[in-house]
């Protein structure tokens, strides 16, 4: 785990959320941080480092995807759980592809009430016109960014996924490993909320995530009231940030 990630944490929420029915915001865009569902997502997650044992505790220190990676490259972990494609980051720490096979995030089955097969979220690099600034020139630019053959030329060059159904199909996306992320972005993602303050959702949910893996792995015992306290404070600080 990246567990000194605010972002890794927020969509790891995020995903084991939806797993259990949750969501952080009504529909009409009002925070629900603290239900009982996303309550017991998040305790789920902490559970894999304080409870179940499953994450090393040096999974606390990790503050970027990458240094997880070197625990796996390095052995001192037998797996690890991303949200991105971590290959190159695995080439470069040293183990060959033959040494170790990817697989989706499991998912929570039977799904308990309301809850979606998801293991992953839809995110990446964002583009936009503005509609009153060269409004003609940025959407012939934008179709180009999107447009099968470009998406082919960039993903395969960067190690990325296309954003384009007729661009993931390419052969050059069609290797075990990759096609594994592809069809987990296809089948089995959703978008993170479609809310103006989403990037405030992140940043004090990552937050309160960090602090209580903190404590995890200095040997505290989470419960589920301490995720909720630390769940509502976190969106006491979206309410007034």
């Amino acid at each position: 785990m990246a567990g000194a990630s605010y972002t890794e944490n927020a969509h790891f929420a995020f995903i084991f959320g939806k797993q259990q029915g949750g969501n952080y915001f009504d529909n009409s865009g009002k925070a629900t941080f603290a239900s009982p569902q996303n309550v017991k997502a998040v305790k789920q997650y902490l559970d894999l480092l304080g409870a179940d044992k499953i994450a090393i505790p040096s999974s606390a220190e990790h503050g970027a995807t990458q240094d997880a990676v070197a625990d796996f490259t390095g052995g001192r972990a037998s797996m690890i759980m991303a949200q991105t494609n971590t290959t190159a980051s695995i080439a470069k720490g040293g183990m060959p592809t033959s040494d170790y096979g990817v697989a989706p995030m499991p998912i929570e089955s039977p799904l308990p009430a309301g809850g979606e097969r998801v293991n992953s979220h839809v995110a990446g690099i964002n583009i936009a016109a503005f509609k009153d600034k060269n409004t003609e020139a940025a959407l012939k630019f934008i179709n180009f960014m999107t447009s099968t053959t470009e998406q082919i030329s960039l993903n395969k060059t960067y190690g990325s996924l296309p954003v384009v159904k007729g661009a993931a199909s390419d052969a050059a996306f069609q290797g075990a490993t990759t096609k594994t992320f592809v069809d987990v972005l296809s089948t089995t993602s959703a978008p993170m909320p479609m809310v103006t303050n989403e990037s405030q959702f992140e940043t004090t949910v990552g937050a309160a995530l960090k602090e209580l893996i903190a404590q995890s792995a200095t040997g505290k015992v989470l419960t589920d009231t301490d995720v909720k306290n630390a769940l509502t404070s976190a969106q006491q600080k979206l309410a007034t940030s």
